[in-house]
C-alpha cells in the first residue's frame, strides 16, 4: 500500500486525499490550521444562529464537477435561488439571469436573443465542455467540437464581448460575472471566466451548500475517514524534512510556499517558474448581519443568490483596470452573497446573513469597508440602518486566516491571460513539481479557483498513474 501525505486541508487538499483514500493509499492531511477546510469554511462567527461562509460560498461549477458527480457524497445537499445574479444600475433597473433560459429572456427583455445565442450552446454542453477545461490545455482534447465552439467565445476581451447586447443592463451582467477572473477587462481571454460562470448558472445553476459551504469540507473528510485516511490539525509543514516517509506528497499551497517546503529539491527550471508565479488583486471582505435583508431598489437583487455591485459596464471595467494597477478605487466592485434566499436555515428569524467583497489592489492596507457600504447603500437606500453587526476581513487578514491568499489574491494567482491558460507554469502536467511523487494540487493548478475539488482530484489522478506504473 502507497503512503500519501496531502499538505493542506483546503477543498482540492482534500478532494486529492479523497481520491487517494478511495484507491487504497494510506492518507495523511495535514492542515496548519486548527480547523479543516481552507477558503470553504463557515461558522456562526458573527452572531449566534447566523451562518457565514468564510470564503467560499456559491457553487457554480459544483454540479458539473467530474469529481463530485465520481464520488457522489452523501448528506450533501444543493440549494438554489429563484434568480442566480443579478446587477442593480442606478436608474433602479437591473439586469439579471436565472437558470431556465425562459426566466431569463423575461429579465433581459430586449437582450433576451442575444444572450441565448451567446450562452445557451455553451451551457447545453456543459458537463461534457467542463470535463475538458478542467483539465490542462496541453492535451488532446476529448470533445475538439465543443471546446471549438467555446474557444470562440472566450478568446475575445470581456470589453470586446459587451458589444453583443444593446442594453446597459446586459452589458453591465455581463461585465459582473466577467469580474470574477479578478483582472482587467480589456485584454484578450478576459471572456474565459464569464463565458464559463454564466453557462455553468443556465446548466445547473450558483448553488450554494445547505447549511453552507463547510458542509462540502465536512463530506470530504468523512470519505477520507471512512476509506482510513487520517486528518490532523494544527499540523504546519515547513520543509520536506519535517515529514515522515511517504510514496506521494500532494501540496494543496500556492507555488511560493511549495518553494519554501521543498527548497533546492526542486529542479531550477520549476524553481524559476514558482518564483514568476504571480499574485493578482485582493478580496477585502466584510460580513453583515442585516435585519429583514438588503433593502435593493430593483426588486431582481431582492430575488438573487449573487449581487453584483459596480454599476456600468464602463465603470467596472476602470475599476478593474485600476485595481490591477495597484491604485484603489472610490467605488469598488462588490459582490454581495444573499445565501440565504437558497438556504433559509442560515439566517435568525428576521436577521439575514450577508456576505460581501470589493476587489481591491494586492496587498492594500487601507481600510475598504466603507466603500463597500457605500456601494451596497448607493443601490439600497437605507441598507446602513438595518446592519446590526458586522466582522471586517482586510487582504492582510485574508493571508493569515489562509496563507495561500497572498495579499489577499483569493483565486490561486493573477487572471492574466498566460496565467489563465497556463498556471503555475507551461507543462503538459502542471501539478508535476520535477521531484517524483511530489505534486502541487492547489487552485494555482488547473482549472483554478473554486470548490469543484479537480485540482485536487487531476494531481492525484497523475499520483496514482505513477504509483500503478512503478
Amino acid at each position: 500500500m502507497s503512503t500519501a501525505i496531502v499538505v493542506g486541508g483546503g477543498p482540492n487538499g482534500l478532494a486529492a486525499a479523497a481520491r487517494l483514500a478511495r484507491a487504497g493509499c494510506n492518507v495523511t492531511v495535514l492542515e496548519a490550521s486548527d480547523t479543516i477546510g481552507g477558503g470553504a469554511r463557515s461558522s456562526e462567527y458573527l452572531a449566534p444562529g447566523l451562518l457565514h461562509d468564510h470564503c467560499s460560498a456559491v457553487h457554480p461549477m459544483a454540479l458539473a464537477s467530474p469529481f463530485f458527480q465520481e464520488v457522489n457524497l452523501p448528506g450533501l445537499e444543493w440549494c438554489a435561488p429563484e434568480i442566480d445574479c443579478a446587477h442593480p444600475l442606478d436608474d433602479g433597473s437591473a439586469g439579471a439571469f436565472a437558470k431556465s433560459f425562459d426566466v431569463t429572456d423575461e429579465l433581459l427583455g430586449a437582450d433576451a436573443r442575444r444572450w441565448r445565442q451567446m450562452f445557451a450552446p455553451v451551457a447545453r454542453k456543459f458537463d461534457t465542455l467542463f470535463a475538458d477545461i478542467s483539465q490542462p490545455v496541453l492535451r488532446v482534447p476529448r470533445h475538439p467540437l465543443t471546446l471549438t465552439n467555446f474557444g470562440i467565445r472566450v478568446v475575445p476581451s470581456a470589453t470586446l464581448l459587451a458589444r453583443t447586447w444593446k442594453t446597459e443592463q446586459a452589458r453591465a451582467l455581463w461585465g459582473g460575472v466577467a469580474a470574477h477572473a479578478f483582472w482587467r477587462l480589456d485584454r484578450p481571454l478576459t471572456s474565459a471566466v464569464g463565458v464559463t460562470l454564466t453557462a455553468a448558472a443556465h446548466a445547473h445553476g450558483w448553488v450554494v451548500a445547505k447549511g453552507g459551504t463547510q458542509r462540502i469540507v465536512d463530506a470530504l473528510v468523512a470519505d477520507i475517514v471512512a476509506h482510513q485516511g487520517k486528518i490532523e490539525t494544527s499540523s504546519r509543514v515547513s520543509s520536506v524534512d519535517d515529514l515522515p516517509p511517504h510514496d506521494v506528497l500532494m501540496l494543496d499551497v500556492v507555488p511560493s510556499i511549495a518553494l519554501e517546503i521543498l527548497g533546492d529539491r526542486l529542479p531550477s527550471r520549476i524553481a524559476r517558474a514558482y518564483r514568476s508565479f504571480s499574485h493578482g488583486p485582493g478580496a477585502f471582505k466584510v460580513d453583515f448581519a442585516v435585519e429583514g435583508g438588503i433593502p435593493w431598489t430593483a426588486q431582481e437583487a431582492r430575488r438573487a443568490g449573487t449581487v453584483h455591485v459596480g454599476g456600468s459596464f464602463d465603470e467596472i471595467a476602470a475599476n478593474e483596470r485600476a485595481v490591477v494597477d495597484g491604485k484603489m478605487p472610490t467605488a469598488p466592485f462588490v459582490l454581495v452573497g444573499q445565501q440565504y434566499l437558497a438556504d433559509p436555515s442560515r439566517s435568525a428569524g428576521n436577521v439575514h446573513p450577508i456576505w460581501a467583497y470589493a476587489h481591491v489592489p494586492h496587498g492594500y492596507t487601507g481600510d475598504a469597508t466603507e466603500a463597500i457600504v457605500e456601494q451596497i447603500e448607493r443601490f439600497a437606500p437605507g441598507f446602513r440602518e438595518r446592519v446590526v453587526g458586522m466582522a471586517v476581513r482586510s487582504t492582510t487578514e485574508m493571508s493569515k486566516y489562509n496563507e495561500n491568499y497572498v495579499g489577499g489574491d483569493i483565486i490561486g494567482g493573477a487572471g492574466s491571460p498566460l496565467q489563465t491558460v497556463f498556471r503555475p507554469r507551461v507543462s503538459s502536467n502542471p501539478y508535476a513539481t520535477g521531484i517524483p511523487g511530489v505534486y502541487l494540487c492547489s487552485s494555482s493548478t488547473p482549472p483554478g479557483a473554486g470548490a469543484h475539488g479537480m485540482c485536487g482530484a487531476n494531481a492525484a489522478d497523475r499520483a496514482l498513474t505513477r504509483c500503478i506504473s512503478r
